[in-house]
């Protein structure tokens, strides 16, 4: 029976299905190709069919889930947002509950977070994260320079070092839950770590001889 390209879909979705599980139960570098194929119930040579290397099942694993920094890219830096800090939180906030309540996205960034040594093959995962991280920031940048214009911050805000603090906010407490300290809990402590954090910029100045 010839196969159609619905079939090959379906099995690569398998295939991804089942290197998510893999890696999230073992990690990355304890999961082998055959390890895969046996969470699918398939032959390791249907896998390539699909993928070269567990790099490329990792990469496209991985891509099919939006990074908590990609989240970001919708803060609103229009001048006609009336409360473009309180936007920002209700963003934040979605970040770290789609984190708890969606199963792939809670799978994925256990893996990324704390089960994976990024190898060559894996760069494209790795530059993507660091160009979501770079534009999140700077869609962080525009919406406190927006809540500074509306003044819901302070004046001599530090624009490019708050945008950083959020991105350490919003990335140790996604670590410090997905390690599992106990010191958090979420979606429940989302809201409350959103506020603490947005609450300190509204008392931040700028060090002396620093401008934003």
């Amino acid at each position: 029976m010839k196969r159609t390209r619905a079939d090959s879909l379906r099995t690569r979705d398998r295939i991804l299905d089942a290197a998510e599980a893999a890696f999230y139960e073992h990690g990355v570098s304890q999961t082998s190709l055959a390890d895969i194929a046996e969470h699918a119930g398939l032959t390791r040579g249907a896998i390539y069919g699909h993928f070269r290397n567990k790099g490329e099942v990792f990469t496209a694993m991985v891509e099919r889930t939006v990074l908590p920094m990609e989240m970001l890219f919708t803060v609103t830096a229009e001048p006609d947002e009336p409360d473009p800090l309180g936007r920002m939180g209700d963003i934040l906030v979605r970040c770290l509950t789609s984190a708890a309540t969606e199963p792939h996205s809670r799978r994925v960034f256990d893996v990324l977070f704390t089960k994976c040594e990024y190898t060559a093959d894996m760069g494209r995962v790795l530059d993507r994260q660091r160009n979501a991280a770079r534009y999140g920031r700077e869609r962080i940048e525009l919406g406190l320079r927006n809540a500074v214009a509306k003044g819901q911050l302070p004046v001599d805000l530090d624009i490019e070092r708050s945008a950083s603090l959020v991105q350490i906010f919003l990335n140790g407490a996604l670590r410090d839950w997905l390690l599992g300290h106990g010191s958090i809990v979420l979606p429940r402590d989302a809201r409350y770590i959103v506020d603490a954090c947005l609450g300190m910029l509204r008392h931040t100045r700028s060090p002396a001889g620093h401008e934003s």
